[in-house]
This record gives structure tokens, sequence and C-alpha cells, in this order.
């Protein structure tokens, strides 16, 4: 897979124009314009750099991840270093919003530089994009703006600091925007729940626990099309608990049907709930029920 180390190789690579600066990009349409193409299509790569995108697909729709969106109100994108990126030519179509890419080395030796990790919507798979009202987008468009006339004045020693600033409260108002979006997508929440719920029926009714053990959420998340940090993000704001806190439920309760038959050991139980070690089981269930397994079975009468 093709690496690109450098913002100017990066830029090259997707046949778009040199920047001004050589950590830091900026492509704002404004007006009647157009964002610059990129080129058509591309394999699979990687490179170092942050992206921050607002764009508007005016003519058609858009394979965007594994949905199909319609981008006539916009959406906001966010892209980390080294996350992997293909497209290909299937949609033609013009853009307006605006880009912005900056190297991580950008941000070194600033609070930034370590804030920006925390900010989920980094982790999020592409086609669970921002999608933004026409106020919230103006607001961006104006913080752009500002990044944008500082980009192109003749820089000096408070033009970095002026920026990143700026990008900051970008960030901050993106988080402030995703927050409003998960809170207006109840049913969406709940439908990941039910899918959630049942791929782990769906797993834990087969063999596959004694033969692969435990999913991992990333695995689990992976088979509902959607990233982790994303699935883990939706569940906790609608249900207060996360992904692994449901995961861990859902095994207890399991464990507690099949620990009400006498003839399997507690190891048993352990090995057919895909657990490599009967005591981490153990620990588990007494941490969620306060009791153990085997005190458990004592209660009802089942030694």
């Amino acid at each position: 897979m093709q690496h690109f180390k450098t913002l100017s190789s990066y830029l090259e690579y997707l046949e778009l124009p040199p920047s001004e600066h050589p950590m830091l990009s900026i492509f704002n349409s404004k007006g009647d314009g157009y964002l610059p193409c990129p080129r058509e299509s591309s394999p699979p790569i990687t490179n170092d750099c942050y992206t921050i995108s607002f764009k508007k697909y005016v003519k058609g729709n858009l394979n965007y991840g594994r949905t199909k969106y319609d981008f006539a109100n916009g959406a906001l994108i966010f892209i980390s270093p080294r996350q992997v990126l293909s497209w290909d030519k299937t949609v033609v179509f013009e853009q307006k919003g605006f880009s912005i890419n900056f190297h991580e080395d950008f941000l070194k030796g600033t609070e930034l530089s370590q804030k920006i990790k925390k900010y989920s919507f980094f982790s999020y798979s592409i086609n669970e994009a921002l999608h933004l009202s026409p106020k919230e987008e103006k607001q961006i468009e104006t913080i752009v703006e500002n990044i944008e006339n500082e980009y192109l004045n003749n820089q000096d020693k408070f033009s970095k600091e002026i920026i990143i600033s700026q990008l900051n409260t970008l960030l901050k108002y993106a988080n402030r925007f995703y927050e409003r979006q998960f809170l207006n997508r109840i049913e969406i929440s709940n439908d990941l729940l039910e899918k959630f719920n049942l791929y782990l029926s769906e797993y834990f009714e087969s063999e596959q626990p004694v033969e692969n053990g435990i999913p991992s959420i990333e695995q689990i998340a992976k088979k509902m099309s959607i990233s982790q940090r994303y699935l883990s993000d939706t569940l906790k704001r609608e249900t207060g608990k996360t992904s692994t806190e449901h995961l861990h439920y859902y095994l207890i309760d399991k464990a507690k049907n099949i620990l009400l038959q006498p003839k399997k050991s507690i190891a048993e139980v352990a090995y057919e709930l895909g657990f490599d070690y009967p005591p981490y089981f153990s620990r588990l269930f007494k941490k969620k029920e306060g009791i153990s397994p085997k005190a458990y079975r004592k209660k009802y009468n089942l030694n």
C-alpha cells in the first residue's frame, strides 16, 4: 500500500494544486466556484495528514462508505493520519465546500497536538459524516474563512498560532454538532442496539464461541459495517453503557441460563461462552452480579 509522508507528495498524488505552506493546504470553493477535483480513482493509500472537509455534491448521489447519501445540505468529514483511503470513478459530481489538509507535525509543540486525538469523530468510518444544518454550516464557514485569510496573507510569526487557534475552535464546534446529531438520531441508535444484540444472539447460538472465543468490539462493529468508536459512542449516548458493557451484560445473562444446567461445571460454562480462562469468567460474573457463579448456583439450590 502506498504511503505519503509529506503533504506535498500527497497533494501531488491527488493531482491537486500545491499548497502555500509545506504542512498546510486549504481549498475553498466560495460563491459560484467549485473545489478542484482530485484524481478520479485510487487504490488504498495512507498518509501522515489530517483532513477536514465540508462537501456538497451538486450532481448526483454519492456512495459514501456503505451508505448512499444526498449531500444537498452538506457533510463534514474528518480523516486522521494513516487512515486507509480509496475511491473509484463510479460517481460523477461537482464539489462545493472546503478542504483543509495539515500534516500531523504542523501541530507539534501545541496543546492541540494531544487534544485532537481525543476527538472521536476522527476515528469514525466515512459513512458516519457530520451533517450540518444551514446555521451550523455558516458557523463553520466563518471559521474556515478566518483560517484561509491567515493562510493566504503574508505569514509571520503569529500566523501558525492564529491558524491553530481557529482549528481548535472549528473542532470544538464540530464536537458540539456531533452531540446534536447523536441526540437527533434516536431511531438510528435504537437500530444499532437491536443489530448489536441480534449479532450477539446469532454468534452465541452457534459454535463460534467455542471455536473462536468471545468476539471483540472491533469484530462486531466490522460485521455491522460501522466503526468501533462510532458504535461505542452511539450506544453510550443512547443507553448510558458502552459497547463493551453491553457485551459483558449479554455474557452474564447467557451464563445465568447455562449455570441453571447442574450437570455442567463452572469451567464448562466458561468455555462454552468463549472464555479462554475460567477464572476470568468467574471474576467478571462476580463483578457484575456481586456473587460468584458457584454462589449463584447455590442460591438456586443447583449444586
